[in-house]
């Protein structure tokens, strides 16, 4: 557990355990209404608690897998979840995504968040790459993730349908030593 003091808000990051499980649904069911650059909507997280809690034990067993959370007084904010592949040949390479509640939106839970990713990843001796997929009109996104190394890597057009528009995604990955 890490403890971070923003402009307005203090807040720790820490491994999101099976006891989160709840409290994790109701949160990601609120950020998905918050924003159009999830790849879920309001409501749109099927998962049960029970569902929610095996998926966070199973995760937390991995040594190529993370889950963390950002927390204000106990209540969570923003949490990521990274994965790397089941096998042997791709265990190395995984994919993120993260999110904040819009009301800490700018005051670095994100960054930290990122961070902390890519300190476990260094640390882990398996992780050699860090992937992501971002929409390109999320310039806010982009901007962080190339501030901390990312690159671009590819484009995917027509990758999210949102209320009949389609976005295109940007691939971007990061390389760990």
């Amino acid at each position: 557990m890490k403890e971070f003091n923003s402009k307005t808000d203090k807040f720790i990051i820490r491994k999101a355990v099976k006891s989160d499980a709840k409290e994790l649904i109701e949160y990601l069911n609120i950020i998905g209404g918050e924003s159009d650059f999830l790849t879920f909507g309001a409501g749109q997280f099927e998962k049960n608690v029970e569902q929610e809690e095996e998926f966070l034990l199973s995760t937390s067993k991995k040594k190529n897998a993370l889950f963390i959370i950002a927390e204000i007084d106990g209540r969570i904010v923003g949490n990521l979840n990274f994965s790397a592949g089941p096998r042997e040949r791709t265990a190395h390479t995984g994919e993120f995504g993260i999110s904040v509640l819009k009301e800490h939106w700018g005051i670095g839970i994100g960054e930290e968040l990122l961070k902390y990713l890519i300190n476990w990843s260094k640390a882990s001796g398996i992780i050699r790459k860090i992937n992501l997929k971002v929409r390109t009109d999320n310039t806010k996104a982009i901007s962080l993730y190339k501030k901390f190394g990312f690159v671009e890597e590819g484009l995917i057009k027509r990758d999210f349908l949102i209320n009949g528009k389609f976005y295109d995604s940007l691939l971007m990955g990061l390389l760990i030593d």
